[in-house]
C-alpha cells in the first residue's frame, strides 16, 4: 500500500462565517499558513511545508481546491483550475478586488495565532494563491507574507498584469502597516513567467517601496541555470534544491524571512 503523502499531518476543520474547510496541521512553534498552488496540496507542496516545520514553526495548510496529496497531472490541473477560476470566492478575473475567500483566511490566521502564540503569523501563497498573503496582511497578526509567483487576477490584459490582487482599501491598510508596524512583503517569480508578470512586481514596488522584497530568478533563453522559459513554481515543481542554485537560495530566503519576522 502506498504511503499517504500527508501521513505526518493531522487533519482538522476550521469554520468561519458559515464556511468550513479541512486544514492539515503539523509542527510546533509560531504559525505559518501554507496555501497550495493549483492543483492543490501536492507532495511537493507538503515537502515545502515540512521545510517550514523543520525551522520550528507550526504549519496550517487549508484545502482550498483539489485532492490533498495527489500528484499534479494535466487532468488534475484542469479539474482544479476550472472551478477555481469561476468561483465567486476567488474572483480570479476581478480587477482591484480582494477575493471573498480572504476573509476566511484572515480568520484562520487569527485562529492560528491564538493557538500557537508568538509575535504573529506568516503566510505563503503560491501561484493561484500567490497574492492572497498580501490581502491577508490587513490582519494585524500577519507579520510575514510571502507571495510566490502570484497569478491572480489571471493576467489577461495590461490592467490585470499590473494588478496586485486586492482592493484599494485593503492595499491602503497594508501600505499603512509597512509604515507603522514595519510590515515587509517578500515576492518570488521567474523572469519569464507570464502567469506572474513583471508588471505585477513593478506595482508592488511602486506601492510598497522598500517594504517589498522582489526576488526574480532568470529564466530567459539560455540562462546559466538551465531554467526552462516556462518555469513557474519557485518553491516546488521548478525548485532545484542544490547549493548555488538561485531557487535554493530563494527557498532559504523564504525560510529565513519567516524565522526573522516571526521572531518579533
Amino acid at each position: 500500500m502506498a504511503t499517504d503523502p500527508l501521513h505526518d499531518f493531522s487533519k482538522e476543520t476550521f469554520s468561519f462565517a458559515g464556511r468550513t474547510r479541512t486544514v492539515y496541521r503539523a509542527g510546533e512553534g509560531t504559525a505559518v499558513i501554507v496555501m497550495a498552488e493549483i492543483p492543490g496540496i501536492t507532495p511537493l507542496v507538503a515537502d515545502f511545508a515540512r521545510r517550514v516545520i523543520e525551522r520550528g514553526h507550526t504549519v496550517f495548510m487549508p484545502v482550498l481546491f483539489g485532492s490533498p496529496g495527489a500528484e499534479p497531472t494535466p487532468a488534475g490541473i484542469i479539474k482544479s483550475i476550472a472551478p477555481a477560476c469561476v468561483s465567486k470566492e476567488f474572483k480570479a478575473f476581478a480587477l482591484q478586488s480582494t477575493p471573498p475567500a480572504i476573509d476566511w483566511l484572515r480568520a484562520l490566521a487569527r485562529h492560528a495565532h491564538e493557538q500557537c502564540g508568538g509575535a504573529g503569523v506568516g503566510a505563503v501563497g503560491m501561484c493561484f494563491t500567490g497574492g492572497f498573503a498580501l490581502a491577508m496582511s490587513t490582519e494585524p497578526a500577519m507579520l510575514a507574507p510571502v507571495l510566490s509567483q502570484p497569478s491572480v487576477p489571471l493576467p489577461l490584459g495590461k490592467k490585470r498584469r499590473a494588478d496586485v490582487g486586492c482592493s484599494p482599501a485593503d492595499l491602503d491598510i497594508v501600505i499603512e502597516r509597512t509604515q507603522t508596524d514595519d510590515l515587509c512583503v517578500l515576492g518570488l517569480r521567474f523572469t519569464g513567467d507570464a502567469a506572474a508578470p513583471a508588471e505585477r512586481f513593478a506595482s508592488l514596488r511602486k506601492h510598497l517601496g522598500d517594504s517589498f522584497i522582489g526576488v526574480e530568478i532568470d529564466s530567459s533563453a539560455g540562462n546559466q541555470w538551465g531554467h526552462k522559459r516556462a518555469a513557474h513554481s519557485v518553491l516546488t515543481e521548478d525548485l532545484v534544491d542544490q547549493a548555488g542554485q538561485p531557487t535554493q537560495e530563494a527557498l532559504n530566503q523564504v525560510l529565513d524571512f519567516l524565522d526573522q519576522r516571526l521572531a518579533g
